[in-house]
């Protein structure tokens, strides 16, 4: 398929008042992370993504902005906007800073912080494909009824409904137009779109994406991340190299400064057991046996190869990543100073929350000898759609 650019609007301005919160439903935390942030690690590894612009409450713009710095060595333009009084302002607002250049836009509320990195995917390949607005939706389930004060009035006939999520996409020129032009206010993207003169076509969502709302809503969520969950283990330890020309590589990035690991490829120990920790909890193996030594395509290879490959990998047997913790063990190179980079780097991979932290051994065997790395990792992962 051609490349296309695109860009993903996460809006996080709402108040969130029927969550009974003491702050902005988007801060809200869900299996310790924030909604915000578990949509932005699930938006951040869409396909072509070249463009994330995150609209917040200004009183919590100083918590956002930090992601800027750290995510543009990735070719993600991050920008960050005080969203506006309704939802559509908060969209105009996320336009104005678009960059040049974008085919697509994904507009995507951050209450649904469970949508899937593949339902992003989907929505901009239909986008790409028709050249028209498209929404994710689902079947109506139950009998509605209209009805007036307490008084029933008729049955509606649900065949003819859908219940409407998001990411919702357009091409970036039709979109903007719509904003421009908009005369009223309006409820979702798609229904501005509509009433500018475009057409909105529908692809299948997800339960999971449910829009999370009320208390009520986040403990369904938290069900949803643990049902159909597998936990995993990994680790993996390599020595440090001899041929001063090799840079470091830990968490997919490159560490100027410290002496590099020996391996098969680029000994990126945060990496592999991270991998391999993916690997275990899907029942899929090992690094060794996906991705071995015997297989000279992987000579020298980076630890994102091994990454998106164990995703893919993942993704054919029906499994997502939840959230990733991998702890590196060793007396160099300090971690804390580039933590929050690594965490988002890798995050941004894999699709969900990464915790990354370290340890020494006191001195003890060839890790307090300084004669190399290790590094051990744990994982949850769900089965896509075990529980709709």
């Amino acid at each position: 398929m051609t490349p296309r650019a695109v860009a993903v609007v996460l809006l996080a301005a709402g108040r969130g008042e029927r969550l009974g919160a003491n702050q902005p439903k988007a801060f809200v935390e869900l299996a310790g992370k924030s909604l915000l942030e578990h949509s932005i690690y699930r938006a951040l590894a869409t396909d072509n993504l070249r463009q994330l612009i995150i609209a917040v409450p200004e009183s919590h713009i100083a918590q956002i902005l930090e992601l800027e710095n750290q995510l543009d060595s990735q070719g993600v333009d991050i920008r960050v906007v005080v969203g506006g009084a309704t939802r559509q302002q908060s969209v105009s607002e996320a336009l104005a800073v678009l960059a040049g250049g974008i085919d697509i836009v994904l507009v995507h509320d951050s209450a649904r912080a469970l949508t899937s990195t593949n339902l992003f995917n989907r929505v901009a390949d239909a986008v790409f494909e028709n050249q028209i607005g498209v929404i994710p939706a689902l079947a109506v389930a139950d009998t509605i009824k209209k009805y007036r004060g307490d008084l029933v009035e008729e049955t509606v006939d649900r065949a003819e409904l859908i219940r409407a999520q998001t990411p919702q996409g357009f091409p970036a020129e039709l979109i903007i137009k719509a904003h421009v032009s908009a005369a009223a206010d309006y409820t979702d993207d798609a229904s501005l779109v509509q009433a500018f003169g475009g057409t909105v076509m529908m692809v299948p969502g997800e339960e999971v994406a449910m829009k999370i709302t009320t208390a009520e809503d986040l403990e369904t969520a938290q069900g949803y991340l643990l049902s159909g969950a597998r936990t995993g283990i990994g680790s993996d330890s390599h020595r440090f190299s001899e041929d001063a020309t090799k840079t470091l590589q830990l968490g997919c990035l490159e560490w100027p400064g410290h002496r590099g690991l020996e391996g098969h490829s680029d000994g990126d120990v945060i990496a592999h057991s991270v991998v391999d920790a993916l690997l275990a909890a899907a029942g899929l193996g090992d690094i060794g046996s996906n991705f071995g030594v015997d297989r000279p395509e992987f000579a020298g290879a980076s630890g994102e190869v091994f990454l998106r490959g164990t995703l893919e990998l993942l993704t054919k047997h029906g499994f997502e990543p939840v959230n990733v913790s991998v702890q590196l063990i060793g007396n160099e190179p300090k971690l804390s100073p580039r933590r929050l980079e690594l965490e988002t780097h890798l995050g941004s991979i894999i699709g969900a929350p990464v915790s990354v932290s370290a340890t020494t051994t006191d001195g003890l065997g060839f890790l307090g000898n300084d004669e190399g790395l290790a590094a051990i990792a744990t994982s949850l992962v769900r089965k896509v759609g075990f529980s709709s």
